[in-house]
Parts: structure tokens; sequence; C-alpha cells
């Protein structure tokens, strides 16, 4: 008989466990950031994160009530150069981004006399270079700091034992970590890293494994002709450094004034200046980043969206809306969203023999619709 093949193991994702999970906005002083978070929000910003399906769902059950998904934002004070040893607000700042799962980068690629830039005059790519520099050094000094206490209670330990194999072998791993961020001079999200490998960097909560997303500040008029002389130059710093990065371009003063119209107007006033609002596609970029999906629990009460990890299973989705619903999970009656759309009643997706019962080994796929049996 030919040998069994081996189980092909998921990659574990980099970043914090959880479900619920944020981004920061980040960038150096003067570069649009709180003027972009105001558009999004008076305090820490719930946006709504935009879906078709959601809108469809809650035109079908018509419910009394509907929650969409929603990304958690924060914005973070403005970044200096000297951060990483404490400059400016840089202790306070880098905790900041310490707490978050992902980060919005704002770039300013504008030129306006009465906003004055922090290092005097407008370029992206030095203020790209600040904040990757300052990130990635404070990574090498945590990074070091971890190193010489492991490096110190290691020295008497045996080669027998199982832990004192995995203690060193946890020191080699931050040792990669180090070369990593020193000698290859790359952030800690862009090595290649196997699953022990990836619970170690977790352990460490490094700022440059968090996944990055640049948004690219500019004038109205560049924004609407889709022109600008630093975009190229940005895309060809970002393609050196962080290959795979994504790069939004948008206008903060343009979201700003669309902001204060109503739907109608809003669209009116998209289809004059020739075009629209970057902000589904940035929220929607930011959700994906953290490798977040959702699923649905429909009915004439409710219609809502869960947000979840990719990679979740049915209890801990489940457990999302309640912990009972974890703890004393029975199973998940589910069905896919295209399966409801395409057979058009629940009743039909049942008669059709695509309502399945599943139980905690079922890992949740984006939109699938859930109905959760859990014990007394």
């Amino acid at each position: 008989m030919p040998p069994k093949k081996a189980p092909v193991q998921e990659k574990k994702a980099l970043g914090r466990p959880g479900n619920n999970l944020k981004i920061g906005i980040v960038g150096v002083p003067n570069v649009g950031k709180s003027s972009f978070f105001n558009v999004l929000s008076e305090t820490e910003a719930r946006i709504p994160v935009p879906d078709a399906r959601f809108e469809w769902l809650c035109d079908v059950y018509k419910p009394a009530s509907k929650v969409p998904a929603h990304l958690t934002c924060i914005d973070i004070a403005g970044l200096t150069a000297g951060a990483s040893t404490g400059a400016g607000l840089g202790n306070a700042f880098l905790s900041h981004v310490r707490a978050v799962d992902g980060i919005f980068q704002m770039v300013r690629a504008f030129d306006d006399a009465e906003v004055i830039h922090v290092e005097g005059d407008v370029d992206p790519l030095r203020d790209m270079e600040i904040i990757s520099t300052e990130l990635r050094l404070k990574d090498i000094e945590w990074v070091e700091k971890h190193l010489d206490n492991l490096k110190k209670t290691n020295r008497s330990l045996g080669n027998n034992s199982l832990a004192d194999k995995a203690k060193k072998e946890e020191q080699a791993i931050i040792e990669k970590v180090y070369k990593v961020l020193t000698e290859d001079g790359k952030d800690a999200r862009k090595a290649d890293w196997t699953n022990k490998e990836i619970d170690v960097v977790n352990s460490l909560q490094l700022l440059t494994a968090k996944p990055v997303i640049y948004l690219v500040n500019l004038s109205e008029k560049d924004y609407v002709r889709k022109k600008n002389k630093w975009l190229p130059k940005i895309k060809g710093w970002i393609d050196e450094h962080n290959p795979g990065d994504l790069l939004i371009p948008f206008s903060v003063a343009l979201e700003e004034r669309l902001a204060q119209l109503a739907p109608e107007e809003k669209k009116e006033e998209e289809a004059k200046v020739g075009a629209t609002s970057a902000l589904p596609k940035i929220t929607q970029a930011g959700y994906n980043s953290l490798e977040l999906i959702r699923y649905f629990t429909c009915g004439p009460d409710e219609v809502r969206a869960w947000t979840i990890r990719r990679g979740t299973k049915a209890p801990q989705a489940a457990g999302v809306i309640h912990s009972d619903f974890e703890n004393k999970f029975v199973c998940g009656e589910i069905m896919s969203y295209e399966d409801l759309k395409e057979h058009g009643s629940e009743a039909a997706v049942k008669a059709a023999g695509k309502l399945r019962q599943q139980g905690k080994p079922y890992e949740m796929v984006d939109g699938d619709i859930a109905y959760w049996k859990s014990g007394a």
C-alpha cells in the first residue's frame, strides 16, 4: 500500500489570537491622520465594513435591527525621528502601536503652505523611512532584552530534559528573529517562519510583525486626476523594502467634504468631481489585512454580521455571541450565503439538502449563515 500522505498543516497567523482586533493610524505629524480619523469617527472608530451580502440579507429578512461588521480603528499620536529612544512622545507612541494588531501608515504627498511639515518639507520617502526605522529599532531593542535574559537563564541548562531543549530551541528562534531585523534589515512580517517559530514571534509582540497598509494622502486635484509625482516613488519604495504591502491613494480633503453631505448629495458630488470616496476600499483592506472574515445570524428580529479570525472553528465562532454557546456547544446549522441567494429561502435551501449540521471540528467560511445549538 502507498504510504499515507501527511496532513497539510495550516500556516499559523502572525499576531494576537482572537476576534476583537484593532488597526491603528500611524504617521509623522501633519500628514492628515487626525483629519482622516475625524472623517471616520469622533473617538475610537468602529467603521462599518461595506458588504453587499449583508445588504441583501437585510432586504430578504427585513429585520427590526441591522448590525453590520465593524473595523475598530485608533488614531495614534504622530511619530518623530528618535521615537525608539524616547524622543518626543516616543515611548507612548510605541506602546500604542504595540496595542493594535495592524497599521494604516499615513503618508503625505501634497504641498500646503498652511500645513507645515515637521521635517520642513514634504518628502514621503523620508517619512516612510523614519517610521520603518523607528519601529524596527524598537523591535531590535526589545529582542535584545529577551535574548540577554534567555542566555542568562539558559547557561545552566542540560541537554536531557524536554523543557531544557525547548528553552534552547526558543533561544535559537529569537536569535533568528534578531538576525532578520539586523543583518537582513527586514521587518518581522516579511521573513518566512514555521508554525513553531510563529508561536515564539507572536510571544514577542513585535511592532514590525503587524500588517501594514500605506494610505497616501493626496490633494483633491491629484486624487481626481489619478496623478501625483510621488506615487511611483512611493510604490518603488514599498516594492524594495516591504514587497506585497498594499498602497491606497486617497484624499483627506475630498473625504472631509463628502462626509458632510447626505447620501444622495454625496453621490451627486462624486459624479460631479469624477471620483468616489476611498473609505470603503480602505475599510475592507484593513479588515482583510487582519485576516478577519464574517458570518451572519439572520431572522426577523435581527440580521447581524459577526467578525471572526480566518480559521476559527464553529464553537469559538459561536462564542463570539456568548461564551455559553462555546462552552455548551452542541452543533451549528450552517448554510452558505451563496446557497441562500441561489435558492431564495431557508426552506428551499433545506429542501435542496444544503443546510448542514456541523460539529466542533468545522472551520467557518466567510459568508456562512449560522444557527447555533447549545446544551443546558
